[in-house]
């Protein structure tokens, strides 16, 4: 019984994203497995079938590394557009004292 979903039920971007990435992590998997086993079958050896099923795992290694750092920097980006921008420096507050010199309080001018 698919029907439309409500607002409710409707999964989020960020779920998306991450369905996404770990899908296609588990058919890069996938493929690292049924590569070697096609190459077997029509007569390739078994170190080179083997040979080629670790490469693909190391490509696919890297890729997940990288896909992973580049949801990090994203999710940092959407939440440094989020937060309330502090000015230069970092600092809060209105900075109304910045480029005058400052008597030291009490002390008479004289």
């Amino acid at each position: 019984m698919s029907g439309p979903r409500r607002a409710s039920e409707a999964p989020s971007a960020a779920s998306q994203r991450q369905d996404t990435v770990t899908d296609l992590i588990r058919w890069a998997a996938f493929s690292c497995v049924l590569v070697p086993v096609v190459l077997l079958w029509y007569g390739t050896s078994l170190a080179g079938a083997t040979g080629t099923a670790l490469g693909l795992a190391a490509v696919t290694g890297v890729c997940r590394l990288l896909l992973r750092q580049s949801e990090r920097g994203a999710a940092r980006l959407r939440a440094e557009e989020r937060a309330p921008h502090r000015g230069r420096h970092h600092r809060n507050g209105t900075g109304g004292h910045r480029g005058r010199r400052h008597s030291g309080g009490n002390t008479p001018v004289g």
